[in-house]
């Protein structure tokens, strides 16, 4: 069985308990803590649970915000656990194993 995991991204609620509600507002505490990230990099942090997380970083927005990783990360179960295919049928469902075609040209054997 395959167990799909995911994330609960807190950043935007954990900074809202702290006053700030705009995302560019940690753009200058995250600098004064050695953090350079871009507004755009910093909007993206804020509205979407991030995919690679930098430990600096991630200490960076613990010290601002006065909170523990578990306060802004929530580990969660995607979906139901998944039976692992044994053979090369996926999981009902899945999307169909591609196959390569043949392409004739009219007139040609």
């Amino acid at each position: 069985m395959i167990r799909k995991m995911g994330i609960t991204w807190h950043l935007r609620l954990r900074m809202a308990e702290k006053g700030m509600f705009q995302t560019s507002d940690l753009v200058p505490v995250l600098a004064e803590r050695g953090i350079q990230l871009s507004r755009e990099q910093v909007f993206r942090l804020v509205t979407q649970p991030p995919q690679r997380l930098s430990m600096d970083t991630l200490a960076a927005l613990c010290d601002i915000l006065q909170c523990q990783p578990n306060d802004l990360i929530e580990v969660r179960v995607v979906n139901a656990q998944i039976p692992k295919a044994a053979s090369g049928d996926g999981p009902a469902g899945a999307a169909p194993t591609p196959r390569r075609s043949t392409i004739q040209r009219p007139g040609s054997s």
